[in-house]
């Protein structure tokens, strides 16, 4: 399949530092992404809820013939990737763990990897899972950083508070005897903090950027089937935005995670 737009979903508007990664490298193809703002944070409900949850997403994307499907959240990607995959084997299906997790092992040099997320993700395990998957000799430490969200939604990134909270949570890893020398930020309203998180780690640890590096994967797979780029008409690039409640939150949140300002006239309230 090489027409459609690509689609991408997540349980609010952390995915649209995804979204914002795909558009950087794949910047001719068109987007829909639906946020299931209704019933965020998806980390609080049940395994069984999350992938009924994420079907119901994927089949509302599924009417506008997306070519690929995106799950931007880290709490979908570890629970409802396989089902999502066997509902619809013929349209490539990436989420956003494997691809950082892949990535932390590949840029570990000596395998102390440290991964960052809400509590539902480190709890879940998914990304120590498919670590340990990859490079079993690696010793993987996380930890819940659940503040960071709320300074990622707010803007506080240069704050001298933003500063204190990430010293907080980093500080006792990064003073330590044997720091970890990648770090992976496990949920996707992280990669805008990444900034903050260099100051007080360093240039020697490596940031590992779930967004960009399910970009890749994406891209990757795309080119491998034939369905890089868009066939048939010009290139074009745009985006569909879908919320299922809060139009205008979506808007002034979603802008500081996608780097541009958002028109909240232009996301489309849907139902599930």
């Amino acid at each position: 399949m090489t027409t459609g737009p690509i689609g991408v979903f997540d349980s609010g508007v952390g995915g649209l530092t995804v979204l914002r990664a795909l558009r950087e490298r794949l910047p001719d193809s068109d987007f829909v992404y639906l946020g299931d703002t209704a019933r965020l944070p998806y980390g609080t409900k049940s395994p069984d809820t999350v992938r009924r949850y994420a079907l119901q997403a994927a089949e509302a994307l599924r009417t506008y013939h997306v070519r690929a499907l995106v799950v931007a959240c880290n709490t979908a990607s570890g629970v409802a990737l396989d089902v999502l995959t066997a509902r619809w084997p013929e349209v490539p299906v990436v989420g956003v763990v494997e691809p950082g997790a892949a990535a932390a092992c590949a840029r570990s040099p000596r395998g102390e990897i440290a991964v960052i997320g809400t509590e539902s993700t480190i709890r879940g395990g998914a990304y120590q899972a498919a670590i340990a998957r990859l490079r079993p000799e690696a010793r993987v430490r996380a930890r819940a950083c659940s503040v960071f969200v709320a300074l990622a939604e707010e803007g506080w990134f240069d704050t001298a508070a933003a500063e204190a909270v990430a010293r907080a949570y980093l500080g006792d890893w990064l003073e330590g005897p044997e720091p970890p020398d990648a770090l992976v930020l496990g949920c996707t309203h992280f990669p805008v903090l990444a900034g903050l998180i260099r100051r007080i780690a360093g240039d020697e640890l490596e940031l590992v950027d779930s967004a960009s590096t399910t970009a890749a994967v994406l891209a990757d797979r795309l080119e491998a089937g034939g369905a890089a780029a868009p066939s048939g008409r010009a290139a074009a690039g745009g985006v569909r935005f879908l919320a299922t409640d809060g139009a205008e939150r979506f808007a002034r949140v979603g802008g500081r995670f996608l780097g541009t300002e958002l028109d909240p006239a232009a996301i489309e309230i849907v139902d599930l």
